[in-house]
């Protein structure tokens, strides 16, 4: 296929850049690698072999190449694991001109963008996601950061990238739930700005599911379109970028609730089918929109509802929200499709009462299941020079 070029234009300072959506990405890779020396290659335990190959065709073109390994998935967004990447650019001499590449789902991106944002008070990356999530979320936009204790992303910085590539090969090998999770940040996407996003997924469900969808390509680029849009008029969330929020408020409490050991589309499933309860009991938004939200989720394989019993935890959880502005909650909501809005300060009995709502919507089959998976795979090694623990 012909690679797509999606502009993202720069804001605040920030330079334009490209997401390339396609196949056989290295040369573009290279090409934006430009006349840095060092690279550092910074992946996950469990991508070693991706991880290391595209070290390894860096070091083909004569680049001296760094391959850093970081935990996996949101085990990697913490400030011990950033300590980690900082020490071995330390180690290997690291200047202003070299350049950091983060190969990996949307933490490992997140990761990589807040290591460079950071050291010598930023130096150039390349974001090169390797999941559905990665591609349409975490890798544009350069929000980047890790989690802490009390939340998640609550730190970190913007630093966009100088280019963001999505191999689609990559998803030929990604596990069904992974893959199934990023499908929630397309269907918000779609409620936020796109429909036909939702059109496209409601005709065949199952073929949404899987990389060899006959419409897989066209959501991922949509759903990056939409992304690219908003944050090329709002790079630091002072206006509309806001929007891209939606369900996530009580996503992000879910995830720290699970210690961040669901996928971050599973916990925006059921975020999305609660921002839309909230639209709806506050007379925004229609019932057949809100409706609509849960039947699309589900119908692709994504949970909707989460145990009763853990509001008064997520509801604390949510106060510290870095949306949250002093002691008021924010939520984006819609006031119909593609109307996203911010509903601010609700009551907290309104909450609860839109909450239990949604963990009564379905039986235990269209919620969380009981056990996540924390296993670590070890790396595989590589000719590539390493970075010591």
């Amino acid at each position: 296929m012909t690679a797509v070029r999606i502009p993202v234009a720069g804001s605040a300072g920030s330079e334009p850049y490209e997401v390339v959506v396609g196949r056989r990405l290295t040369g573009e890779l290279v090409r934006l690698a430009g006349a840095a020396h060092r690279v550092a290659v910074i992946h996950p335990a469990a991508l070693a072999p991706r991880g290391e190959a595209v070290a390894a065709a860096l070091a083909a073109e004569g680049f001296e190449v760094l391959a850093v390994a970081v935990p996996n998935a949101e085990e990697a967004k913490t400030a011990e694991a950033a300590a980690h990447c900082w020490r071995a650019l330390g180690r290997a001499g690291f200047t202003r001109s070299d350049v950091i590449v983060g190969v990996g789902g949307g933490a490992t991106t997140d990761l990589a963008g807040f290591v460079a944002a950071c050291w010598l008070r930023g130096v150039r990356w390349i974001a090169v996601p390797t999941t559905v999530l990665g591609m349409v979320d975490a890798a544009v936009g350069g929000k980047t950061g890790v989690n802490t204790a009390e939340g998640k992303n609550l730190v970190g910085a913007f630093h966009p990238p100088a280019g963001v590539l999505c191999d689609l090969a990559a998803l030929d090998t990604l596990d069904t739930r992974d893959h199934v999770a990023g499908l929630a940040e397309i269907i918000k996407a779609g409620f936020i700005a796109d429909p036909d996003i939702l059109g496209l997924i409601e005709a065949d469900p199952e073929a949404a599911r899987t990389p060899t969808g006959k419409h897989t390509e066209e959501l991922i680029e949509r759903a990056i379109r939409v992304k690219a849009d908003v944050v090329s008029e709002d790079l630091k969330e002072s206006g509309r970028r806001e929007i891209l929020n939606y369900g996530h408020t009580l996503a992000h409490a879910i995830e720290r609730n699970e210690g961040y050991r669901v996928r971050h589309g599973e916990a925006v499933s059921v975020g999305l089918v609660f921002a839309a309860g909230l639209g709806r009991a506050t007379g925004r938004l229609d019932e057949a929109t809100a409706r609509r939200h849960r039947t699309i989720l589900r119908s692709v394989g994504l949970p909707v509802t989460y145990r009763a019993d853990q509001w008064p935890r997520l509801l604390a959880t949510m106060r510290l929200d870095k949306k949250a502005r002093g002691d008021l909650l924010r939520f984006v909501v819609l006031d119909g499709p593609t109307a996203p809005g911010v509903l601010e300060g609700p009551d907290p009995v309104l909450l609860h009462t839109v909450y239990a709502e949604v963990c009564a919507s379905t039986g235990t089959a269209g919620g969380f299941s009981a056990a996540f998976s924390t296993a670590f795979p070890t790396a595989s090694a590589s000719s590539v020079r390493k970075a010591a623990p």
